[in-house]
């Protein structure tokens, strides 16, 4: 089934980052596998990158053999003013007004600023930019985003490139049921195929990971596992997941009388 970030048409659900690949060749044929439609690629890590070994001009290639869009980020950021700084550069250099925000907090655990991460929103949706903001789970601080002006949220599951998996499903249970409408993105700390599969099957609308397939023994049967998983996680959730019992319940009821299959 399809779905719209920005009144982009996608149908695959699966976002992925396209840093720290062993070459552009693994980066590409990873990207096929997964099927996904959106990568993300960090400015400042292009440009420190200068000529970058040929990763820039692999996303570039995949992009326009798949009919996929790029999502740059402000990765590295730790005020508003400088993601914003960092976010028009992206916008005249890649020629997109689709901006992944980041504004990081905490050097330890790279947990987004609020305040920071709200103030760059609201300038740069002024701007015309689409706002794609990486955020916590807190309830609070992703209404204030969507009063900034951002149509699509991306909490995280836990820190990023911990492999954790989802370490609040409560939370992002939370948001769901009081954000109904809204583009949920879980991105960050998701580790395995089973974790996207269980964000997805809590309602979330996509994933978006990086490091769980760059970083893997096989990135490009990873990328291919990580693409089936969130798409059988996503029908689940549209099958309706059975609710959890207590107690045993039998599934063959017995009705007293004994009878015979033929």
């Amino acid at each position: 089934m399809t779905w719209t970030l920005y009144g982009r048409t996608l149908t695959s659900r699966f976002l992925l980052g396209t840093a720290g690949y062993p070459s552009p060749d693994v980066l590409r044929r990873a990207v096929r596998a997964s099927g996904a439609q959106v990568l993300t690629v960090g400015l400042k890590r292009t440009l420190a990158a200068a000529g970058d070994n040929g990763f820039v001009a692999a996303i570039r290639d995949t992009l326009r053999e798949t009919g996929g869009h790029l999502l740059p980020n402000t990765a590295g950021c730790r005020t508003a003013q400088e993601a914003i700084t960092l976010a028009q550069m992206a916008r005249e250099l890649y020629d997109t007004r689709w901006i992944k925000l980041e504004v990081v907090g905490d050097e330890h655990t790279l947990q987004p600023d609020p305040w920071e991460l709200v103030s760059a929103a609201q300038a740069l949706a002024k701007e015309g930019f689409q706002v794609f903001p990486y955020c916590t789970d807190d309830l609070v601080t992703c209404r204030r985003l969507l009063d900034a002006g951002c149509e699509v949220l991306m909490p995280w599951g836990a820190p990023i490139g911990s492999g954790q998996g989802l370490i609040n499903p409560f939370a992002l249970r939370t948001l769901r049921e009081r954000l109904p409408g809204v583009p949920l993105i879980v991105d960050a700390g998701i580790g395995a195929p089973s974790h996207a599969a269980q964000a997805m099957e809590l309602g979330l609308d996509g994933v978006l990971l990086n490091s769980a397939v760059a970083h893997a023994g096989d990135p490009v049967c990873m990328a291919a596992a990580f693409g089936h998983a969130i798409a059988a996680g996503r029908l689940g959730f549209e099958a309706g997941v059975m609710a959890k019992q207590d107690m045993a319940v039998a599934s063959t009821p017995v009705g007293g009388r004994p009878f015979l299959i033929a």
